[in-house]
């Protein structure tokens, strides 16, 4: 899996995060496919409080416990809500988040949450070997109590907005897999959300319109746009959860559905 993060010229999600930052809007973001029509991401969106959010999101972040990882974080709007719930103890939506960790490809983005008070913030790709599992090497009569805090894995990772998107593909689903278990507590979960697009090609009579022998229906391809800032096309999944729970136990992980959405999106719940 590429383990690159994206350059300045070529981020223009975080170019209008960014610019939503600092002057409170942001010009239109273009969101070009060559499978549907042009499309546009409303920057605002991604600010959302928790009480804007769906309630697939607010469903993962009332799962969320201990050492929290946040992929593809954004603009930072689930890290803040876990965030602020460690500081309201006593009141938290949460069950227990002692810490929470958001990492993101985007240089824009990462420096966009910092000011909006994210307080742990890595500009990382998630397969780049140094982001560290916290599994430590160090032998058990050599660490600390502080080392072992220091160095144990997560309890929760966040991948929301369709998070298997970032696969791509569905031949690398399992690789995704495997770089989260490695990444996982023994006794950790990955709350993942993603929608079955199958209805995109549901004929009137119920039936569907689907290449069995072609690529995966989920699979598609975006590219996107903001002002003068051009990135690059990139591959992007959607996965029904029966084809998710599948992979995941292919992949020695057990898989439930936790809540369905309104639009044939769901939120799944992975753990070992």
């Amino acid at each position: 899996m590429n383990t690159n993060i994206l350059s300045k010229d070529k981020d223009p999600m975080g170019a209008a995060i960014l610019d939503y930052q600092t002057s409170g809007k942001a010009g239109k973001l273009r969101v070009l496919s060559s499978m549907f029509e042009e499309d546009e991401m409303p920057v605002k969106h991604l600010f959302r409080s928790f009480e804007e959010m769906p309630k697939l999101e607010q469903k993962a972040l009332t799962l969320a416990y201990g050492k929290v990882l946040d992929v593809g974080a954004g603009a930072g709007c689930h890290a803040l809500a876990l965030q602020d719930n460690i500081m309201k103890k006593g009141t938290s939506k949460s069950q227990g988040v002692t810490s929470v960790k958001a990492i993101d490809i985007s240089p824009l983005s990462c420096e966009a949450m910092r000011q909006r008070g994210v307080k742990d913030v890595e500009c990382i790709n998630l397969f780049d070997a140094h982001l560290s599992s916290g599994k430590s090497s160090t032998s058990q009569s050599d660490s600390t109590d502080e080392d072992k805090e220091e160095d144990s894995g997560f309890d929760t990772i966040l991948l929301l907005m369709n998070g298997t998107g970032i696969a791509g593909k569905i031949a690398n689903l399992p690789t995704l897999f495997q770089r989260l278990k490695a990444l996982l507590n023994p006794d950790g979960q990955i709350l993942i959300d993603s929608s079955d697009l199958k209805y995109i090609y549901e004929n009137e009579d119920g039936s569907f319109d689907i290449n069995l022998n072609g690529a995966y229906y989920g699979e598609v391809d975006y590219q996107m746009i903001y002002k003068n800032v051009k990135g690059d096309t990139f591959d992007w999944l959607y996965v029904d959860f029966p084809l998710l729970k599948s992979i995941a136990e292919s992949c020695s992980l057990h898989c439930e559905l936790v809540a369905e959405g309104e639009h044939y999106d769901y939120l799944a719940r992975i753990y070992q």
